[in-house]
């Protein structure tokens, strides 16, 4: 087969996508002959288009499924996307507005066929893409949140734990986003520190013509204070105890109240209390008794109750405020505040406290299992400096506010009855019968009417590892043939951000629902930032369009690109630098496998020349196969890539390749040869996880393959021993021949040139095994051993000094300079050497072999000085 002079990846990425698709390669059903190896896909929503952090997170979840099913293993990735209310319907409430249909003129039956419209067309968009990127998911068992086997599990799980006395309604202080006009779960709040201005305002003591100054970054609020808070300790307002202070602007007469909480050094040392606008004030409130006024709609702006600027937004009031008080001489003065304001997680809206009459899930008792089995390492999350934040975050839970004020999602089943009870029930039906046994037989279907909100996006998401196995468990308790095969998955890829808003929720709803974990490891990614280290977003225009770069620098590019730099939990500093280099990796293995395919083969030569150098690349690999294994098991996907790299790149092209390669026009050897192409196979299935389509175009570039054959499916390499040894030798060579072209560039030889080499070294033998690779490669006509020669060059490596003879060409001073130089970065190499080996915690804490690679770099040092001093001594300067 003819080989292309460049490789085109978008062909390759096409033409190959295609052919496993049609051969089932991705599908996986239950086969108890193999190990299965699960990963569920971290549900993107329907509203998304494909990104930065979905680039990553499926390309680490793409090269585990991969290599997995190389090893044999049953692999199944389930793919599938969420319906996420408050972005969906916002984009739902967008596109009606753009026909000039108002949401609330619309029943609830009318919007949701608008949302599914909306879903149909765009909701697929983003799976699609990832396809494009390689993703091998097993699509013929893609899942919607809302499909309706999962919308039984919500409905089944909402009951049975309503039943179980763990999900109640009742009033409680929550977060409110305005513009989404919804609740929002504590964790759907993301705290920013934006710049405010602190109002200082005056409030009269009644029945005086004293003023008593109050500090906040919340005028327009002061018409729903209730009290005046100092602290009893305070004896700066004793005086004022028992008091009232006149509201102004409305001159409402609030009572001055006495308690320990308030902070004596923030701003005057006494607060306004505002229970509907503020968690603290509401449980300050609750303390005191005291009345609670709400004057904000839903949608942010003031109500009646206000009394003033009725309708106004509550920014817009904000400052109204502040000029009406200054008007009547009230404001005493305006500062420059930094503060940490609450904004929602959709729609990045401010966040308002606001009491609301919402559905809660108690919390306290139901994530034991899940904290216990993260800290036991039952659940290993990857890196583990994430436990902390855990462990902080679940042993600090509050109750889960599960409802929501929206219609798209899943309905909240509960049935309000015309006694004013409600009844919890999987259907309308099922809770007519309920009603008529409990309450009263002649209740009909009409007279119940069903909780408007649905549910938090998160209370479907929580069971998707079970739920998209096995949508009955919930109800019947037994479990079915996929759910006992695939569960618990391996390993969940998923950013830190959502550690607790999902994640933890998973593990909190596995043990609750099948007595074990969802998953063993948990792959915590970075976020993708710009080169300023700014998070990627379209708001900053600082993020390039993925599919773009794919059609630029290839899928194969991308992937190692996106991988390069991104260790498990550490932020991504994205550079276009890093696709390019990886589109320049595929490029050298195109070149180097043309390279080897455009040999002539001639039967009686025998190779015997290149045993060593098969011999050191195989235990090459070996070695570096049992790095890439060790990297995979402890989760440095970007290590493993790494090493693959450093493997191809270094030691199969610039060296091995090399060494073996025939003079210009000659013939190989069919030994030399067949070896070389067995590397080249091996090389690509361990390439094949990161890069899959050009790995699977070159391994059918090889030879002819029937089906069963194809890369996809090849037996992942098995790790064998290898020979330090050898290796060392080889590494000692190599350094030999990369002085001589060093030399040769600093003295203006030309590589073309041939010269004797003159090596001082206690051990001949090393280079006589590789004689024919060190003059190949050199470009020597001989090598001698000996003591030094006069009008030499020469250069140290390990303990072994060499000599190039330059005939009267040498300057002393100028071997002075190089051998001080060498000495200088030598000592300072030990140095870091022996600061690692002199440290206590380094040397308990490290395995045996680091420390036995850190002492031979000690001795090889410490050989290598002394050398060079001896080689600074013979100049006699």
């Amino acid at each position: 087969m003819s080989l292309a002079t460049k490789y085109n990846p978008e062909e390759a990425a096409s033409k190959w996508y295609a052919y496993w698709m049609e051969n089932g390669f991705f599908s996986s059903k239950v086969d108890h002959k193999k190990e299965p190896y699960t990963i569920v896909i971290p549900p993107p929503n329907v509203t998304g288009v494909l990104h930065m952090g979905h680039m990553l997170n499926n390309t680490i979840q793409d090269v585990l499924i991969r290599k997995a099913r190389m090893q044999g293993k049953n692999a199944c990735w389930i793919p599938g996307t969420d319906h996420a209310s408050i972005a969906t319907e916002a984009k739902v409430v967008a596109m009606l507005k753009e026909r000039g249909i108002d949401k609330k003129s619309l029943s609830r039956e009318e919007f949701l066929k608008y949302a599914w419209e909306w879903k149909e067309k765009y909701g697929g968009i983003i799976l699609e893409q990832l396809k494009k990127l390689g993703a091998s998911c097993d699509w013929d068992r893609t899942k919607f949140t809302m499909d309706a086997d999962l919308s039984n599990a919500v409905v089944s799980v909402f009951v049975d734990l309503h039943k179980k006395g763990k999900i109640y309604r009742g009033i409680r202080m929550v977060n409110w986003d305005p513009q989404g006009k919804t609740a929002l779960s504590d964790d759907e709040v993301i705290m920013k520190e934006i710049q405010s201005k602190l109002y200082y305002i005056k409030y009269q003591i009644q029945d005086t013509n004293d003023f008593l100054t109050i500090a906040t970054t919340r005028p327009e609020t002061i018409m729903a204070d209730v009290a005046i808070c100092i602290n009893p300790n305070d004896p700066r307002f004793t005086h004022l105890k028992g008091k009232k202070a006149i509201i102004p602007l409305i001159n409402r007469a609030i009572p001055i109240i006495e308690d320990e909480y308030v902070d004596m050094e923030f701003g005057t040392g006494c607060l306004k209390v505002t229970p509907a606008h503020d968690i603290n004030d509401y449980e300050l409130g609750i303390k005191h008794k005291l009345e609670v006024i709400d004057i904000l709609n839903d949608n942010g702006t003031l109500n009646e109750k206000a009394q003033i600027l009725i309708g106004e937004d509550r920014f817009v009031a904000r400052k109204k405020v502040g000029k009406m008080l200054d008007e009547i001489g009230q404001l005493e003065k305006i500062e420059e505040y930094k503060s940490n304001v609450g904004h929602s997680e959709r729609t990045d809206a401010v966040v308002e406290p606001k009491l609301s009459l919402q559905w809660f899930l108690k919390m306290e008792d139901i994530t034991k299992p899940a904290l216990s089995s993260v800290m036991e390492d039952v659940i290993q999350l990857h890196p583990p400096k994430f436990k902390n934040m855990y462990r902080s975050w679940m042993e600090n839970v509050r109750d889960w506010c599960i409802s929501r004020q929206l219609w798209w999602g899943h309905q909240i089943p509960a049935y309000y009855l015309p006694n004013g009870e409600y009844v919890v029930a999987k259907t309308k039906q099922e809770a007519l019968e309920i009603a008529q046994k409990h309450h009263d037989a002649s209740y009909s279907i009409s007279d119940l009417i069903q909780d408007d909100d649905v549910l938090d996006t998160w209370f479907s998401s929580w069971l998707w590892p079970i739920s998209v196995f096995d949508s009955e468990v919930f109800s019947t308790g037994q479990q079915n043939e996929d759910l006992k095969y695939y569960y618990p998955t391996n390993d969940l890829v998923t950013a830190p951000e959502i550690l607790f808003f999902w994640v933890a929720r998973m593990i909190i709803a596995g043990y609750e629902y099948t007595g074990e974990k969802p998953f063993r490891n948990v792959y915590l990614t970075g976020i993708v930032r710009d080169k300023q280290g700014r998070k990627m977003s379209k708001s900053l225009g600082n993020s390039p369009d993925p599919l773009e770069l794919i059609k630029q620098y290839g899928a194969d590019g991308v992937r190692t690109g996106m991988l390069f730099s991104s260790p498990a939990g550490n932020d991504l500093p994205f550079d276009e630098k890093l696709v390019e280099q990886g589109r320049n990796f595929a490029n050298k293995i195109w070149n180097a496998y043309r390279l080897v395919s455009g040999w002539e083969i001639d039967n009686s030569l025998t190779g015997k020349e290149n045993e060593a150098s098969i011999k050191w690349f195989e235990n090459r690999f070996n070695q570096a196969l049992t790095e890439i294994e060790d990297h995979f098991e402890k989760f440095r996907i970007s290590d493993a890539l790494m090493s693959t790299y450093k493997l191809v790149w270094d030691d199969f092209c610039s060296w091995y390749l090399e060494m073996i390669k025939p003079a210009y026009q000659a013939p190989i050897d069919p030994l030399t040869h067949a070896k070389t192409i067995q590397f080249f196979e091996e090389i690509l299935k361990i390439l094949h996880p990161f890069m899959p389509f050009l790995s699977e175009e070159l391994w059918h570039q090889i030879k002819e393959r029937k089906t069963d054959e194809a890369l996809i499916i090849a037996s992942w390499p098995e790790v064998g021993p290898f020979d330090i040894q050898i290796i060392n030798e080889a590494t000692q060579v190599f350094d030999v021949v990369s002085q001589v072209r060093n030399t040769r560039a600093s003295k203006g030889i030309s590589p073309k040139e041939t010269f004797s080499l003159t090596i001082k070294t206690s051990q001949p033998e090393l280079y006589k095994r590789f004689d024919i690779v060190l003059k190949k490669l050199a470009n020597l006509n001989e090598v001698n051993f000996g003591e030094g020669i006069d009008n030499a060059v020469s250069f140290v490596v390990k303990a072994d000094e060499c000599f190039i003879p330059m005939e009267g060409q040498v300057n002393p001073e100028e071997e002075k300079a190089n051998i001080e130089k060498e000495l200088t970065y030598t000592r300072g190499f030990l140095s870091s050497v022996m600061k690692k080996l002199s440290n206590e915690r380094f040397v308990a804490g490290a395995p045996a072999a680091v420390i036995e690679n850190e002492r031979k770099k000690q001795a090889d040092a410490e050989a290598k000085i002394k050398t060079l001093e001896e080689a600074f001594a013979k100049l006699g300067l």
